[in-house]
């Protein structure tokens, strides 16, 4: 049985590669997993976002608006 609140570092790298989580191998998408920025595949190409995990989707949405934000500061 899996600790959803603490999972092991072994159950993190299976969900990681399992390819149920990934949709057309690109998104990740896992219910159980409650990180919000979980690493990618190859964990060296650095991470991803969790888009069955709401906090996850949210904190993209805040990092598009920051840089939108930034971008039409600097070009007025």
């Amino acid at each position: 049985m899996v600790d959803q609140d603490n999972p092991s570092q072994e159950t993190l790298e299976k969900w990681s590669k399992d390819p149920d989580n990934w949709i057309w191998g690109v998104f990740y998408y896992n219910k159980g997993d409650k990180r919000i920025l979980p690493p990618k595949k190859n964990a060296w190409m650095g991470n991803t976002i969790n888009f069955a995990n709401p906090k996850s989707v949210l904190f993209l949405i805040g990092a598009l608006l920051f840089f939108a934000f930034v971008t039409f500061s600097i070009l007025k």
